[in-house]
């Protein structure tokens, strides 16, 4: 059957706290990028991708996904999260997004 280039990114959590999350197969510990909620802002707070799967832009669809929600949603993003700051920088058209 080959290797799935299909990353699909799920989603867990409430109003004041959740995840964005990669299951691979043949790994153990999920991609995932976590945020809290304060004052209204989702406070994206860690981002973790196993080694084994780094290199494949996970972390990047995991932040795209933070993006997506937030462009549907209509909450702002606090990038306290040294990866999703960069990912701001490099992608100026979000700054509308950050808190």
């Amino acid at each position: 059957m080959g290797q799935s280039s299909e990353i699909t990114v799920e989603k867990q959590g409430d109003e004041s706290r959740g995840a964005y999350t990669v299951d691979l197969e043949g790994v153990e510990r999920q991609a995932e990028l976590t945020w809290v909620t304060q004052d209204g802002v989702r406070h994206a707070n860690h981002t973790f991708v196993p080694p084994e799967m780094r290199g494949k832009g996970i972390a990047g669809k995991l932040v795209d996904a933070l993006i997506a929600d937030a462009r549907e949603q209509g909450f702002k993003i606090a990038p306290d999260c040294s990866y999703v700051e960069a990912a701001f920088r490099r992608n100026p058209e979000w700054s509308d997004l950050r808190a």
